[in-house]
């Protein structure tokens, strides 16, 4: 009929689908976001899977990352190279775990990521206070935020250990209703 580009092979497409939240036209248009980012960068066709990586400085100015104080943490834990630089992969997945459609449980374990800073598999109270001075654009005094960081410490550590788990981050994760709606990102 017409001189259709093929971005992808119908396997790849699948499996895309498969892996992420995302219906065939959502990848294609977050394929095409990619390469928006980069057009030099990330060729038309993807049936090769070829090796591009977009540094984190085009990823981390998107819109839809731009005015987030954890952009720079978000890209780090969904890069492949903990960097912030971005394969196609990495950026679907960042997306699909960012989208509405994702269960809470792996929305909880990304944020716990986000929120480990030191990447001990804890939340200690430096990652706490990290967390909590991107929140709050630093606005608070170190008085107010060593309060709250023990608040949380004393809330949320089920087993007193001085530090959160993934476990009792998802459990104090069951408490907030509010996070799904907030750990998210339209596409």
């Amino acid at each position: 009929m017409g001189n259709k580009q093929t971005i992808f092979t119908p396997q790849q497409l699948d499996a895309y689908q498969d892996c992420t939240f995302f219906t065939r036209k959502e990848i294609l248009r977050l394929y095409h976001r990619y390469r928006d980012l980069a057009p030099q960068l990330v060729p038309l066709d993807y049936t090769s899977r070829p090796d591009v990586k977009l540094p984190y400085e085009l990823i981390g100015s998107m819109p839809e990352l731009k005015d987030n104080p954890f952009r720079q943490r978000i890209a780090e834990v969904f890069s492949e190279d903990g960097e912030g630089n971005m394969t196609l992969d990495d950026f679907l997945d960042m997306f699909s775990v960012l989208s509405e459609m994702a269960p809470r449980d792996l929305k909880a374990h990304y944020a716990f990521k986000i929120y480990d800073f030191n990447n001990d598999d804890f939340i200690c109270k430096s990652d706490l206070e990290k967390t909590l001075n991107k929140l709050t654009r630093n606005e608070l005094t170190e008085d107010e935020v060593r309060m709250v960081c023990e608040k949380v410490i004393d809330e949320a550590d089920l087993d007193n250990d001085g530090r959160l788990s993934l476990e009792d981050f998802q459990h104090m994760i069951v408490r907030a209703p509010e996070f799904l709606s907030t750990f998210h990102i339209r596409i």
